[in-house]
């Protein structure tokens, strides 16, 4: 099947090649010139694992292909994949000035029937918008169809093989067939239904998502005031099959391009109809302030923070991805800076686009995790990176002035940190009595 994918952030790079690896001829297309040229040169704009392999080998094959010319890849496609983005307007609204603006130039192009499947999460009624829009521009004949992305970032190529299901909102028989069959090879759980439902799951499933991590950061929370320990929580919550393990891991919120920008639309969304979406404005609520756990923590130990050094590990939203967009770590550095610390920061793959959305000087960015520990009063681990995860944690006691950790993610055990003088921290769990200060005890007895 001939495809052309219009955008190629995260959703439409992934699923054109997910899609040219499938046996499909595929263009991609991009207003900018500097993603096209990156692309024409082997590079990838953007950090997802096992892209870069999957492009080499598909162009290689002569099934990828990338342009700036929209008009001539749409008049050699089937199906024209709209993937641009929909950031968030001031009061949570989506923007569709881009997608409106890709679907004229697509129905000007136009030279025969044609596809146009939206990918780009748009709100419910938007695809019907889409069909009038292209309708006042070509007597030719199209179909809009719906089908929502559920691509994690960080594992998206592995998501798009292995989907748990395909919703596709289709209107037309026609279509249906095809995209199905387009389909058929990444799964048989194909759930068909109309247009507006299919918009309409992609904002309940991620809206639903947000509410299970804001749900175990409030159980965390009290878990901390009554001495329990929400790592045990949530197993045996997750062992429960209607509750189920995905999205219990408490921690400093969720971040990430989706479910802040889906949250916020769909409380935009019930808004126009006037309803007030009242559980989803808390998951919201809850979510802001979670992040300010990690400011809570140090304040508790050194009480002001003026002139204290501290060590920021992790500044993408999630590990496995270079984005940083709503990434807790922002307003986490923004507070801390406020309050006069002095930030040494590192990221494995983040730094440079934290650097060019954070617009504070006087930062220093280092190259690894240790380095960036030297000479600090306390290290906060923001993303959860194996290179975080596995650090020795004597050697990491050892360049620090004061051995003060922040687990913003709870990835050390107890064992690890019992066996450690660090002054140890973490989230929704009982502060861990180190061996060290058990001897003393024995010793004083």
């Amino acid at each position: 099947m001939k495809i052309t994918v219009i955008g190629t952030g995260y959703v439409g790079l992934v699923s054109g090649v997910c899609f040219s690896n499938l046996g499909n001829e595929v263009t991609c297309v991009d207003k900018d010139k500097s993603k096209i040229d990156m692309l024409h040169r082997g590079e990838v704009p953007i950090y997802e694992p096992g892209l870069k392999e999957l492009i080499e080998h598909n162009v290689q094959e002569n099934r990828l292909s990338f342009t700036g010319e929209l008009a001539h890849a749409v008049k050699e496609a089937e199906v024209i994949i709209l993937a641009v983005g929909t950031p968030s307007l001031p009061n949570g609204e989506a923007n569709l000035q881009y997608i409106e603006q890709a679907v004229r130039e697509v129905a000007l192009a136009m030279n025969e029937y044609k596809i146009i499947m939206t990918k780009s999460t748009v709100p419910v009624g938007t695809n019907e918008r889409i069909s009038q829009i292209i309708g006042q521009l070509t007597e030719l004949p199209f179909d809009v169809v719906s089908v929502p992305e559920f691509l994690r970032e960080g594992s998206a190529v592995k998501d798009t093989f292995n989907p748990d299901r395909i919703v596709i909102g289709v209107n037309s028989q026609r279509a249906e067939e095809k995209i199905v069959h387009l389909h058929k090879p990444l799964t048989e759980n194909i759930i068909v239904t109309d247009v507006r439902s299919a918009e309409m799951i992609k904002y309940a499933s991620n809206a639903f998502l947000a509410t299970k991590i804001s749900f175990i950061n409030e159980v965390a929370n009290i878990c901390e005031k009554v001495g329990a320990d929400v790592t045990m929580v949530a197993k045996g919550m997750g062992q429960d099959r209607r509750i189920g393990s995905s999205f219990l891991s408490a921690g400093i919120g969720y971040g990430g391009s989706c479910f802040p920008k889906d949250t916020n639309a769909l409380i935009q969304i019930a808004g126009n109809v006037e309803y007030n979406f009242k559980l989803l404005k808390a998951v919201v609520e809850v979510n802001t302030d979670q992040r300010f756990n990690i400011i809570d923590k140090l304040t508790k130990v050194f009480g002001d923070l003026e002139g204290k050094t501290i060590g920021i590990w992790g500044l993408a939203f999630k590990p496995n991805t270079d984005d940083v967009r709503e990434a807790p770590a922002i307003e986490i550095v923004e507070t801390l800076v406020r309050l006069g610390a002095k930030l040494r920061l590192y990221d494995p793959i983040a730094m440079e686009k934290f650097k060019g959305i954070i617009g504070i000087k006087g930062l220093e960015y280092c190259t690894n995790a240790l380095e960036t520990a030297i000479g600090c009063d306390a290290i906060c681990l923001l993303t959860e990176w194996d290179e975080f995860c596995k650090i020795d944690l004597s050697e990491l006691k050892r360049v620090m002035h004061t051995p003060v950790l922040i687990d913003g993610r709870n990835v050390f055990s107890e064992q690890q940190i019992r066996d450690t003088s660090f002054q140890y921290y973490s989230i929704g769990r009982p502060q861990i009595t180190r061996l060290t200060d058990v001897e003393q005890l024995e010793r004083v007895n």
